[in-house]
């Protein structure tokens, strides 16, 4: 009997491949942006592109050169005009273009910045189908464009009238982040933070000017409305370090931290040392031991830090790693826990009236955690059970909060998790055969779940359901275990499929809105038509698109109309939740009152409500219409 053969490949000099930068960076754009994205997500890869651009024109003005900051938008460009120093000409190429090529190894030039290793503008010239550069110096100018990082064209010198300072314009690449598109809100969010932690500087985007004069105070005052602040914003402010401190009525606890000017979405060395040392102060100052959760409860705070080469987790620098403020300098935890423990202490004793406040503030949250604390323990106890068999919940391998191994690619996986809440068993029957089981996971609600606004948090655990989504997120505690990088509402496009929307929306807003402003909410948009002939088919969001298709495809080819997520086919399905999947993020706005929202869409039947939809009334007759007067210009 013959031996059975195996194939083994050569080991030898031609089995080593020697990629150039834009190669590596095009081949694992992971390990240098983190993940990919449609731009759906406040922390895809196209906004990571754009990040890198503006943070080195943050730099310039830290180290003192360049008030004023534009930056223009459109769906798939961006242009980034700073009046810095302007890159030096001759270097121009070698700066946008070679990896470890800057000046941002030398101290001496640049300290406590954003912008470490001279990899940020390299990824985004590699990742993008054109980057075009200019710099202007004292009267001259150099320009180089390029293509997904590949040089096209350059001219080293020539005069110009343009004041110093560099512009940047970059389209990302649609290989690279398929049906992408910039959303404003997302981009507004990170020019203000800009201005917040950067206070003087100006920046323009698309015609808007941003800036602030009071910091990390202007921050809070814009994420939480002053009359659900429990007490006025602490602001303390010292050399490296800048804290804003407020309590609400919401539930759950909500940070805003960064690191040079960096927003560390995921905390860090410096988060968890002031959490750690609010609490120690708040107890040392009342001289009471108050349990860590009650003094944290409803807590809305920023903190911001200035470190010497700090250490990230990951190029994208979203959860700071060090632990020294700098070289021979006190631990980062030292640090923070000696300024709280003199700046906070003294404001409380200076300010009685916020002592108070914050006091009742601590005692209230500790009467409504015992008050929970039997039903939770009941609740709990249910779920542990109910998660051994947990029919409702088709699990994925890899999630969010599972520990950290040094491996760029598993880091963006992580990134990928999703869990689907689907309405009844045919639709989530649908997305389980059809999901990436590594990243994707599924969440069957039994039918339309309880309108929850204006009871207590007692009911999450009182009822089986809300308590088995609580524990499948993981969300009890706050946000630090969350076990699913983007949590999907997946409904039917029909009357009962946006009730059960919007029943999820309250839920979520009323008992977890810190989850919502992190940016983990979506809706899943599901094509309502399927527009084919014998050569193609065409999946359309809109009458819009459905009148396009039929244009395109001319003749008369078949119109499938999808009146639920159990209609499409599995095999169908993997297409709108795989590489093409279409998210619509849920945004709280700057202006947003969560519960003056929640109180005219989901409380009693107020005369509001009732106005507008009268108001708003579209009769049978009007919409078909419509529908023919559109057909016949079609």
């Amino acid at each position: 009997m013959a031996e059975k053969q195996t194939l083994v490949h050569a080991y030898d000099e031609n089995a080593i491949r020697s990629l150039d930068w834009r190669e590596h960076i095009r081949l694992r754009p992971g390990m240098y942006i983190g993940k990919l994205g449609d731009g759906s997500s406040m922390d895809d890869g196209i906004y990571i592109l754009l990040k890198e651009i503006i943070d080195n024109a943050v730099d310039e003005y830290l180290m003192g050169f360049g008030k004023r900051i534009e930056v223009k938008i459109t769906d798939h460009a961006a242009t980034v005009r700073d009046y810095g120093r302007g890159i030096p000409l001759g270097k121009l190429v070698d700066a946008v273009s070679k990896i470890n090529t800057g000046a941002k190894y030398d101290n001496r030039v640049f300290q406590k910045t954003v912008g470490l290793n001279g990899i940020g503008t390299k990824a985004v010239n590699a990742l993008s189908t054109r980057f075009h550069i200019k710099s202007f110096r004292d009267g001259q100018a150099a320009e180089a464009i390029f293509e997904k990082g590949v040089l096209v064209s350059h001219t080293p010198s020539m005069p110009t009238q343009e004041p110093n300072g560099t512009w940047v314009y970059f389209t990302p690449d649609p290989d690279i982040f398929r049906h992408f598109r910039f959303i404003p809100e997302f981009i507004e969010t990170q020019i203000k933070n800009y201005c917040f932690l950067n206070a003087g500087l100006q920046i323009v985007l698309n015609g808007q000017i941003f800036t602030s004069k009071n910091g990390l105070l202007d921050l809070l005052e814009a994420k939480i409305n002053e009359e659900e602040q429990r007490y006025p914003i602490i602001h303390i402010k010292k050399e490296d370090i800048e804290i804003a401190i407020t309590h609400g009525n919401h539930y759950g606890e909500e940070y805003y931290s960064f690191v040079n000017g960096q927003y560390t979405t995921q905390g860090g060395t410096h988060l968890s040392a002031f959490r750690e040392a609010f609490v120690k102060t708040i107890r040392d100052f009342y001289k009471k031991d108050y349990d860590a959760a009650d003094i944290r409860a409803s807590i809305c705070a920023a903190i911001s830090i200035r470190v010497q080469e700090p250490v990230f987790e990951s190029q994208t620098k979203t959860k700071l790693g060090s632990t020294y403020l700098y070289e021979g300098g006190p631990t980062i935890k030292n640090f923070i826990s000696e300024v709280l423990s003199q700046e906070l202490d003294n404001y409380l004793h200076k300010n009685p009236a916020t002592a108070d406040a914050l006091k009742k503030r601590i005692e209230q949250s500790e009467r409504e955690r015992k008050e929970l604390s039997g039903i939770k323990k009941l609740a709990n106890e249910r779920a542990k059970k109910a998660n051994l068999h947990n029919r409702k919940l088709r699990d994925c391998r890899i999630h969010l909060n599972d520990e950290d191994k040094n491996d760029p690619e598993f880091q963006a996986k992580k990134l990928e998790t999703t869990l689907f809440i689907t309405e009844g068993d045919s639709a989530s029957g649908s997305i389980t055969k059809s999901r990436n089981v590594e990243t994707q996971a599924v969440f069957s609600l039994r039918g339309k779940p309880l309108n929850c606004y204006g009871l207590t948090k007692k009911i999450v655990y009182e009822n089986e359901e809300f308590n088995l989504l609580q524990h499948a997120l993981n969300i009890e505690e706050g946000l630090d275990g969350l076990r699913y990088h983007r949590v999907v509402i997946a409904t039917d496009a029909d009357v009962d499929g946006m009730h059960i929307r919007l029943l999820m929306l309250t839920f979520f807003l009323q008992f977890f809105p810190d989850l919502v402003r992190a940016g983990h909410l979506y809706i899943l948009e599901t094509p309502l038509f399927r527009v084919r002939n014998k050569q193609q088919t065409i999946y359309c969001y809109s009458e819009e698109e459905k009148r396009q298709a039929i244009q395109k495809l001319g003749g008369k080819p078949e119109i499938t109309r999808f009146k639920g997520l159990g209609e499409i086919s599995p095999e169908e399905f993997g297409y709108f939740i795989g590489e093409n999947m279409r998210l619509q993020p849920v945004i709280i706005g700057k202006d947003t009152q969560i519960h003056k929202l929640l109180d005219y869409y989901m409380g009693k039947n107020t005369s509001a409500r009732q106005d507008f939809i009268i108001e708003n009334l579209r009769y049978e007759k009007d919409v078909v219409e419509e529908a023919i007067s559109a057909e016949a210009v079609a």
